[in-house]
């Protein structure tokens, strides 16, 4: 049987802690690979702790060479960009609109498109600004209550469609559709980064790193870099069922 993922594990005071250490991260991860090869990709993640480490970003005047940042989104509601509850929106909002990264290298899903004709579009500028199986040098990652990531949600294996590099997955708790890149481009990142915070997630967590494989349940147990590092930056309150 497979193992559960494991990974760095990094327990922060607060949630406001976890915030400020991933936008510590991007920073990090954006300067060495510009400074190393002259370009960073990026996939962005929802969530709360995220949009708090965004608006971080946006206030910080590190040297960063953003006309050399590409930002793509790990998923989407289908909704328009406008919308409240679309998650380009909350990142350009606290943080895109804020910086000088060149419009052209934003790349967000197209929720309010069909479906799966949004899937394969954003898949097609995936292969076509980034290679055939793209690898992203930082992928943001965070965790539901009920250990989905992504719009990996539970009750459908998150392994289906392997060879697909983005999915429109019909979630049943909503009754909706949602985009979401796939695990095979999700494990091909140099890095990943799952952020987690609050006692309502710590069942979850729990489950996820130390329970039994089981990522029909457990979608986030499907993150395992094949050639990468996983790091978990995870508040105390959620932390507080791990063994170690």
């Amino acid at each position: 049987m497979t193992a559960p993922p494991r990974g760095e594990l990094q327990i922060l005071d607060t949630p406001q802690a976890v915030a400020a250490a991933l936008a510590d991260l991007v920073v990090a991860e954006a300067r060495s690979a510009t400074e190393s090869r002259g370009s960073f990709f990026v996939a962005l993640a929802g969530g709360k702790t995220p949009q708090a480490a965004y608006s971080l970003l946006s206030e910080r005047r590190d040297p960063i060479d953003w006309e050399h940042v590409f930002v793509y989104f790990g998923d989407e509601r289908c909704v328009p960009p406008e919308s409240g509850e679309s998650n380009y929106k909350m990142a350009f909002d606290s943080f895109l609109s804020m910086v000088p990264i060149p419009a052209q290298n934003v790349h967000r899903m197209h929720g309010e498109d069909e479906p799966a004709r949004a899937a394969r579009a954003y898949a097609q500028v995936l292969a076509k600004t980034m290679g055939e199986l793209p690898r992203f040098d930082l992928m943001l990652l965070g965790m539901g209550d009920d250990g989905h990531t992504a719009s990996l949600f539970p009750g459908t294996d998150p392994r289906a469609g392997e060879d697909q590099l983005v999915r429109a997955a019909f979630v049943e708790k909503y009754r909706v559709c949602r985009l979401t890149l796939t695990p095979l481009v999700i494990n091909n990142s140099k890095r990943i980064t799952i952020a987690v915070e609050g006692a309502a997630k710590a069942s979850a967590l729990h489950a996820v790193r130390e329970g039994p494989y089981d990522p029909v349940t457990y979608p986030a147990q499907i993150v395992k870099p094949r050639n990468g590092e996983l790091t978990w930056l995870v508040d105390k309150a959620a932390a507080g069922n791990l063994a170690g």
